[in-house]
């Protein structure tokens, strides 16, 4: 059962923990006023899309981002004083042992992963939508699709080729589509150039020629124009690469297994973007427990060490993060393995400061 010192603890540890989260988040708005402020006037924001459109869904993202860092600072901080008011002393001294005293600390780390999940696998996505289009009409230059020689497998057995693509009109250059039976070319059709016709949700093509395979005997047909569908949309050609933050974890399992299929070379990218949403939140769990490690005795220093200490580990978590899914993105490595190892690697070194601090 949860007693007087649990509610105690975890008062402590949410207080300090959302009082930190308010006070970071202030100066990073801050910061991103001073570096969007000329965008936001040359483009001429309106004060209220900014307030409500931008701001409003920044603060989720981004809170949700490095709460486990805010975990980690809140933990060492409070942790360390009491210490250092010999609260834990009189603790032990009262016959709670360690692992009873981790009790609260784990039931407060468990709120905030299911919250983190909850949010980061459905909310913030729905939150980003509204964020990403404000960035999209306000702060970042028009998107435009530098691909050249694209082809996409857009179904089992049928490929879409286009030397180059424009957005502003949504016109695909050198056009064609092929269709495969059983391993063999059964029909091509190539084209000029194809404009989305977005009423419709269909593809005309212009200037066209198909060869059809499928008799004993190649037939032709060609003509000025044609409309045709091949499970390709014009939306799929203006993706940025922070699309995905728009999906919900059912729209982004959904979406990588369409582009698996269509072959396209950022898989990575988005297996990487899948896994981190449930490794971060349980870092939440690995970091708590080394806060209380690292800061449940009392020390010459106190708080100031242990907070430089936690800061220090916190930065190295988030560097080794982003080195590990860099690895993945221009080395290969396996997304799932390097999107786990800064938590593999803090666990093994959590669990050396656990065994030291039952000692």
């Amino acid at each position: 059962m949860i007693k007087k010192l649990d509610w105690y603890i975890i008062k402590k540890f949410l207080g300090t923990f959302l009082l930190s989260m308010v006070l970071i988040m202030a100066i990073a708005i801050i910061f991103d006023i001073q570096e969007k402020y000329d965008d936001f006037i040359s483009n001429k924001a309106p004060l209220k899309a900014i307030i409500l459109d931008y701001y409003l869904n920044f603060i989720p993202y981004y809170a949700n981002m490095f709460s486990s860092m805010f975990v980690f600072i809140s933990v060492i901080f409070f942790t360390s004083k009491m210490a250092s008011n010999s609260e834990i002393i009189a603790m032990h001294s009262g016959g709670i042992s360690f692992h009873r005293f981790l009790i609260p600390y784990m039931i407060t780390a468990t709120i905030i992963a299911v919250v983190s999940w909850v949010l980061v696998l459905f909310v913030i996505p729905e939150s980003n939508k509204i964020r990403l289009d404000f960035e999209d009409k306000y702060v970042r230059n028009k998107f435009q699709n530098w691909e050249k020689n694209i082809h996409r497998q857009v179904r089992p057995g049928m490929f879409v080729y286009m030397e180059s693509y424009n957005v502003d009109a949504d016109n695909a250059f050198r056009f064609s589509i092929e269709k495969y039976e059983e391993g063999k070319l059964v029909s091509k059709m190539t084209s000029d150039y194809a404009r989305w016709d977005s009423v419709n949700n269909k593809w005309i093509v212009y200037n066209y020629f198909i060869r059809d395979l499928r008799g004993p005997i190649e037939k032709h047909y060609q003509g000025a124009h044609l409309d045709t569908a091949c499970y390709l949309e014009a939306a799929d050609m203006h993706m940025r690469d922070t699309y995905v933050e728009k999906m919900n974890i059912v729209e982004l399992n959904k979406f990588i297994d369409n582009q698996k299929l269509q072959g396209t070379d950022n898989i990575e990218r988005l297996m990487i973007e899948k896994y981190q949403r449930w490794a971060l939140p349980f870092s939440t769990f690995i970091l708590t427990l080394m806060g209380v490690c690292l800061s449940n005795k009392k020390k010459r220093g106190g708080t100031v060490i242990n907070i430089v200490v936690g800061t220090a580990l916190c930065f190295t978590y988030i560097l080794m993060f982003q080195v590990s899914t860099t690895f993945t993105i221009n080395l290969g490595f396996n997304p799932l393995l390097s999107v786990w190892m800064p938590n593999i690697l803090f666990a093994i070194i959590c669990f050396f400061l656990y065994r030291k601090a039952t000692i």
